[in-house]
């Protein structure tokens, strides 16, 4: 009862226009990233431990670069010299995990696929004349070959042009704020990003934007909670980062002005679990390493 008028009110929720309609439609929500990929702990079987001992040995170095890893290193561990069946344990006991990168320059060619152990990458390096690929394992935050070949000797031209294209609302001011970021960008700066999504623009604007940063030589998925793709323009340190949700639908589209987006690097505490899990996998393995 309303103390003051003497009435009932009716409950909260209720009421003409507070339930839909038989023939309406509920809101329409955007599908939001599903089937997030987690560490799956594999164990590698082995037939004959004794051919096992090359593997061991390389997993072991492995392990010793993580466990003694600090930031900003980067430890280079060859294994060209193995023969198929360490390579193949190898493959079995480091998996494939988020990360994925790919560096395209004139004849050459960079595959970069991160282990499911963070901050071990697999290097793969084609290069124009060789009979076979030259493989290297990584142990750092982010490959720094798929950074110093990332972006072209000689950066696009700055100029305005003479005409601009119709249609466009804000391109010119965020292309110069790109350029003028990228120009005064030195190591150890904060990321700085332009969000897209956020930002009010017209088709022509990403257009412009998009043609006149132009393309690099590198191109980063991280395939962690949907997909990030990563892509580097031919403006120095100056990358576009779009994240897709489950059903490949663009979510959020930015660009980032710093040397590598956070979002495909190993984290320092990811590489210490590393080094746990893969003491693990040795021990799995057994026997002991010449």
């Amino acid at each position: 009862m309303d103390p003051m008028f003497g009435m009932t009110r009716p409950p909260v929720g209720f009421g003409p226009g507070s339930q839909p309609e038989a023939d309406e439609e509920g809101l329409a929500y955007l599908p939001m990233p599903s089937g997030m990929r987690t560490y799956d702990h594999h164990l590698p079987e082995i037939a004959d431990p004794a051919r096992a001992a090359a593997a061991r040995a390389l997993l072991e170095r492995v392990r010793m670069a993580l466990a003694g890893w600090t930031e900003g290193e980067e430890i280079r561990i060859p294994v060209d010299r193995l023969d198929a069946p360490a390579l193949s344990l190898i493959d079995e006991a480091l998996g494939e995990g988020e990360v994925a990168v790919r560096v395209e320059r004139a004849a050459d060619r960079l595959e970069i696929q991160e282990a499911t152990l963070a901050g071990v990458w697999r290097v793969r390096s084609y290069e124009a004349g060789d009979d076979a690929p030259r493989e290297t394992v990584l142990v750092g935050a982010f490959p720094r070959v798929a950074l110093t070949r990332a972006f072209p000797p000689a950066p696009p031209a700055a100029e305005t042009p003479a005409r601009l294209p119709d249609g466009l609302m804000n391109g010119l001011p965020i292309l110069t704020e790109l350029l003028d970021r990228s120009a005064g960008w030195t190591r150890g700066d904060a990321v700085h990003a332009v969000n897209f999504s956020l930002l009010p623009h017209t088709p022509e604007d990403l257009a412009f934007v998009e043609a006149r940063l132009g393309v690099g030589a590198t191109t980063i998925l991280s395939r962690g909670y949907g997909n990030c793709r990563v892509t580097a323009t031919a403006t120095p340190n100056v990358w576009w980062v779009r994240y897709y949700n489950s059903v490949d639908t663009l979510i959020l589209n930015t660009v980032e002005v710093t040397l590598v987006p956070a979002v495909v690097c190993a984290a320092a505490e990811d590489i210490a679990d590393s080094a746990e899990r893969l003491a693990e996998i040795l021990d799995a393995i057994g026997g002991d390493a010449p």
